[in-house]
């Protein structure tokens, strides 16, 4: 056994370097050397196959395999490095021939057939090693001779193509585990960071949810099975069943800065503990979720969103026409809403093919400069110009994506409408002032009856031939159409307004097509929307609906991507994508749960994280096909992000049954 003192970059003073060169691995041994991360204990190893031995790195020492075998087995300076750090990774995640073979062996448990824990250990690389079939099973074999043989052992393939290197080889030789196996049923889940002191209020159905729903406030935190959509702002969420970062609940959690997390034994952690009513401190982290009992009821601030008011731009409503998307540019948002105006920009994109899209990779990344030589690899192309690698990347995203086609109504048609009816002037200022009094008790009844007068006022003559007419040909019976909201109050900092509106996706025919118009603005008036822009500061008279009017297209897929990965937010490699068949609806509102995904836009390559309802993996066509997605939202973070290019975008997708990709909406990611 070696044991060093040793100085790690950065450190105050003399720290004892436990790591252990050539010795088998006993579970004393590793318990001594390792860290815990995602709530599991972890030792990381390198094997040197030129001196046949293996390292077992101290982890409070070593963070980095990297820097280890450059300074302590080469000699390296870490000023020399940085200096190559991109070169150094291929030679020893991605050279064939490599020297170093690098993973990490982590602790973790299951019950045998008499219900005894069993302690067992995976052995894994990191997302971006490249092994193919004959280095992953050397490694395994390596790791397997020099742990204890009481211990089973595990390889989890890290990425995609090693699943499929591994295919050609035998479990028996190489036993595994894939990654939605061992964390799919994972009791804890983190969705969104954050920390919370609130009264934990634990729903067991969603009956008792409701009976309760009026009486929440901003100081609770919600725990049942699976939070609705129409959950009011309050200081937290705890979800009992799997879920997915990228469902409504957990945008609205991001976009409100509250603590999300899946809890699966909260259960038996109320009944135990009392914890139901009682108050909390409650916190999320990476690796991370602790809920603690609090001895007496704290005095708390109100909270943030109290005092800081949302603010945006008034709407026009100047008489301006419908207009078809690809007209439009995200300056419109002001006339036609958030969401169709972000729309007609992505047309402008694919179209003019002027837009850089390759900012967020020119980024720097110290030690890195900037990330172009990565994309340059991700596109197939070496040794390129900026500009070049721009154009690359234009015609890129222009292959692997369509922007939806379709027709914006403006808010010049809903004001009409509003002004054209007595009863709504009326109805609309009696909400003005039950508002401004802020009467909460009786904002329900109002909204309520307002959204039943919109929903059955006849439309002007003018107003209903303008819509009628939006579309070449007019609303043919035999055209399936989808009337979708496009809100100026959504997508704002601070105020995302997922799920909040709605869209109708099955339109058939002139009079479904009014009405459908009219139920979407009558979303604009739901009692959940008007509490929550008032809680925002946002005025009932600046807030305003435009209406996307599109031709149905049939999906064979359909899912949501995030351009980061939602549980790390200081993660730059990876999008996280969530899909499962049919309209990405389906994900997003919770009635389906996912196929989850993480795509590294850097070095590449892609995992499965769960399997959702479907119980099975896509095809690897397929998962080849949501890798070029991926990499094709990256891209257009670099425009749509603005001046903050790590800002992430949230776009909604579908696959058609002939393959291609359509946009259906894209929009700044709430954190």
């Amino acid at each position: 056994m070696t044991t060093t003192a040793v100085l790690p970059a950065g450190a105050p003073g003399p720290v004892t370097d436990r790591t252990v060169i050539g010795e088998n691995l006993s579970l004393p041994l590793f318990r001594t050397l390792s860290g815990v991360l995602a709530g599991h204990p972890y030792l990381k190893v390198v094997v040197d196959r030129i001196e046949n031995t293996w390292h077992l790195l101290d982890t409070a020492v070593h963070p980095f395999h990297v820097n280890y075998i450059a300074t302590r087995v080469l000699g390296m300076e870490l000023a020399e490095l940085d200096s190559c750090l991109d070169a150094f990774n291929a030679s020893v995640y991605m050279d064939p021939e490599r020297r170093f073979l690098l993973g990490v062996l982590s602790l973790h448990t299951d019950e045998d057939a008499e219900g005894r824990d069993r302690p067992f250990l995976v052995l894994e690389t990191t997302e971006a090693d490249t092994m193919n079939g004959r280095l992953l099973e050397e490694f395994y074999t390596f790791v397997r001779h020099r742990v204890d043989g009481r211990l089973p052992l595990l390889l989890k393939p890290a990425n995609h193509g090693q699943e499929h290197e591994l295919a050609a080889i035998s479990d028996v030789r190489v036993p595994r585990i894939l990654g939605h196996q061992l964390f799919g049923n994972r009791t804890r889940t983190p969705l969104n960071p954050g920390e919370a002191v609130g009264r934990l209020r634990y729903f067991r159905t969603l009956e008792e949810y409701t009976a309760e729903a009026d009486g929440l406030g901003w100081s609770d935190i919600v725990a049942m099975p699976c939070l609705p959509d129409d959950v009011p702002r309050v200081a937290g969420f705890l979800n009992t069943s799997p879920g997915t970062p990228l469902s409504h609940t957990n945008v609205l959690a991001s976009g409100w800065g509250i603590p999300n997390a899946i809890v699966r034994d909260l259960e038996r952690m109320v009944d135990a503990d009392v914890l139901d009513g009682a108050w909390v401190r409650y916190r999320v982290q990476d690796d991370e979720i602790t809920i603690v009992p609090l001895a007496h009821a704290p005095t708390l601030d109100a909270p943030a969103w109290h005092q800081q008011r949302i603010r945006m731009e008034p709407p026009l409503l100047e008489d301006v026409p419908a207009l078809w998307l690809h007209r439009l540019r995200r300056a419109d948002g002001d006339r036609y809403g958030t969401k169709a105006a972000n729309l007609g920009e992505l047309h402008h994109v694919l179209d003019s093919r002027s837009a850089d899209l390759t900012a967020f990779y020119g980024q720097p990344r110290p030690p890195r400069a900037d990330l172009y030589g990565h994309l340059a690899a991700r596109l197939g192309a070496k040794d390129t110009t900026p500009e070049e690698l721009r154009s690359l990347a234009a015609d890129f995203v222009a292959e692997v994506i369509a922007a939806p086609d379709g027709v914006a109504l403006p808010f010049a048609l809903q004001h009409r409408f509003l002004t054209s009816s007595p009863a709504v002037q009326q109805g609309l200022g009696k909400l003005k002032m039950a508002l401004e009094l802020d009467a909460v008790e009786v904002l329900d009844a109002l909204c309520l009856h307002l959204q039943q007068l919109i929903r059955n006022t006849p439309l002007p003559e003018d107003v209903s031939r303008q819509i009628t007419q939006a579309l070449p040909g007019g609303p043919a019976t035999g055209r399936r159409l989808v009337v979708r909201s496009s809100s100026n109050a959504e997508d704002l900092p601070g105020f995302s307004a997922a799920g909040v509106y709605e869209s109708i996706t099955t339109v058939h025919g002139a009079d479904e097509l009014l009405d459908a118009v009219r139920q979407v603005w009558a979303s604009l008036l739901s009692p959940r929307s008007v509490r929550l822009r008032h809680q925002a500061g946002i005025s009932l008279d600046d807030t305003y609906m435009g209406v996307i009017i599109q031709e149905y297209v049939p999906a064979d897929l359909g899912g949501v991507l995030v351009t980061c990965n939602p549980t790390r937010r200081e993660d730059f490699r990876n999008v996280y994508l969530n899909c499962s068949p049919g309209s990405p609806e389906t994900v997003v509102d919770g009635t389906t749960l996912p196929l989850q995904y993480l795509y590294n836009t850097v070095e590449g390559g892609g995992r499965t994280v769960a399997l959702g309802s479907s119980g099975q993996d896509l095809p690897v066509g397929t998962r080849d096909k949501l890798a070029r997605l991926a990499l094709t939202g990256r891209l257009l973070q670099s425009h749509f992000s603005d001046t903050d290019l790590d800002h992430p975008l949230d776009i909604e997708w579908l696959m058609t049954d002939q393959g291609d990709f359509r946009l259906v909406q894209i929009r700044p990611y709430a954190l």
